[in-house]
């Protein structure tokens, strides 16, 4: 091929081949001016779809930011002015209850304090914190450390409440009390026995105080009165007889006999069982027969259980030898006080003193004998005179002149058992023994 100084393919040669190939004259011929290239290779387009994702996702982004900045602004950047109990504080946004009340010192209120279960301060400030409300809400002490003052607008603060320490509890025997009036009269009377209770007791953990924190069953008085009955529209009056019996009895009963009087006789146990048929005779005849001891001691000086342990033997040895039970008593020199009721009262029913002392163990005489029933007679009144313990000749003579004169003067005779129902006094209550 033919190639000319220009380095231009041509030529005759050229154009001989040409012919040679028989090519149409007539093709057209292309022109690429000196500069053949091959096309450019086609980018890539975005659907109109996937545009418009992109452009909700880029507005949704500037949204979130947007918020999230407006959040963050009123929620926490934000400094918010609060009207605590009428002075304005400033402080930020997410500022919690806690953090605003420890920088400003509880705004001078005071925690509440910690007490013993009976009162006392055990820590000044161990009770409640300041409790506070934000815009007329309470908030509650949990939440002081979360919650924030962002929409606060006034905030009172009020001084805390005081608390009571911690305690174990435990249920407990309450022994019960006493009522006894021995001032009111010669007849002491058991009317209610003592019961005890039972209660729930606090213990405090800290102190250790102990407190009755409820009654469970209320305990029950051990309640002895004193009664002077005098029967309403009669006349009566008690003759009784002590240390008994004895030689001296008989011819007493010979007289109530004769008479027609009732008397009682406390009698001392030891004695009755030396004169069993005189004990048969009494009840027999009417007469109420009650216990005066055993030996006649002073009670007040014995131990409870030797107390307990004479009146039981007594009572014994008068059933013995009369055939009879009793669970009334005249105690010896009528010492039987407060201590001695404490220590019997589930076994004695009544202790019976007297309103007329005849003084006959002085041996006075009969006729003094006589006139110090009659001067100091009234109704319901108790006679006191013995039929043992030493001679008692003279009030074997003063005695039917005694009932002779009262008689005219309108008494009649009771013991006492009739005396206490006509005169209304309680029926005894008695003891589970």
């Amino acid at each position: 091929m033919a190639q000319d100084t220009n380095g231009n393919i041509g030529g005759d040669g050229y154009d001989e081949d040409l012919q040679s190939l028989d090519i149409d004259d007539d093709v057209e011929e292309i022109d690429f001016h000196g500069s053949a290239k091959p096309p450019r290779r086609a980018r890539g387009t975005m659907g109109a779809a996937a545009a418009a994702v992109v452009t909700v996702l880029v507005a949704l982004v500037v949204v979130a930011l947007g918020v999230g900045g407006w959040w963050m602004w009123r929620h926490h950047w934000r400094t918010v002015d609060v009207s605590v109990d009428g002075e304005t504080v400033s402080a930020r946004a997410d500022t919690t209850i806690a953090h605003l009340l420890a920088d400003h010192d509880d705004f001078g209120r005071t925690r509440g304090r910690l007490l013993s279960l009976k009162g006392k301060v055990l820590d000044k400030d161990g009770g409640e914190p300041v409790a506070v409300s934000i815009n007329g809400a309470p908030v509650p002490v949990a939440d002081y450390g979360t919650a924030t003052i962002a929409d606060a607008e006034t905030m009172t603060v009020t001084p805390g409440k005081d608390v009571t320490e911690a305690h174990t509890s435990e249920t407990r025997t309450k022994r019960y009390g006493t009522d006894i009036n021995l001032n009111n009269g010669p007849i002491q009377v058991v009317t209610q026995q003592g019961e005890d209770g039972r209660e729930e007791v606090w213990i405090g953990k800290r102190s250790k105080e102990e407190v009755v924190h409820k009654e469970i069953k209320p305990a029950k008085k051990l309640t002895v009165q004193s009664f002077a009955p005098q029967p309403a529209g009669k006349k009566v009056i008690a003759l009784t007889f002590d240390d008994g019996p004895s030689q001296y009895t008989g011819p007493i009963l010979d007289i109530l006999k004769q008479k027609k009087v009732k008397a009682t006789f406390f009698d001392l146990g030891e004695d009755a069982l030396t004169y069993p048929k005189l004990e048969q005779r009494m009840v027999n005849e009417g007469h109420q027969v009650a216990s005066h001891s055993v030996s006649h001691p002073y009670m007040p000086d014995m131990s409870r259980d030797d107390l307990r342990k004479e009146i039981l033997t007594s009572f014994a040895d008068l059933e013995q030898a009369s055939g009879t039970k009793t669970r009334v008593l005249r105690a010896p020199y009528g010492a039987f006080g407060v201590q001695q009721w404490k220590d019997t009262a589930d076994i004695v029913d009544m202790n019976v003193l007297w309103s007329i002392d005849t003084l006959d163990w002085k041996r006075p005489g009969k006729k003094a004998i006589h006139d110090e029933v009659l001067k100091n007679a009234y109704n319901g009144a108790i006679a006191l005179m013995h039929d043992g313990g030493g001679d008692r000749t003279q009030d074997i003579e003063a005695l039917p002149g005694i009932i002779d004169d009262l008689k005219k003067q309108g008494y009649s005779f009771v013991t006492i058992d009739e005396l206490c129902e006509m005169g209304g006094v309680p029926k005894p209550a008695q003891g589970k023994e």
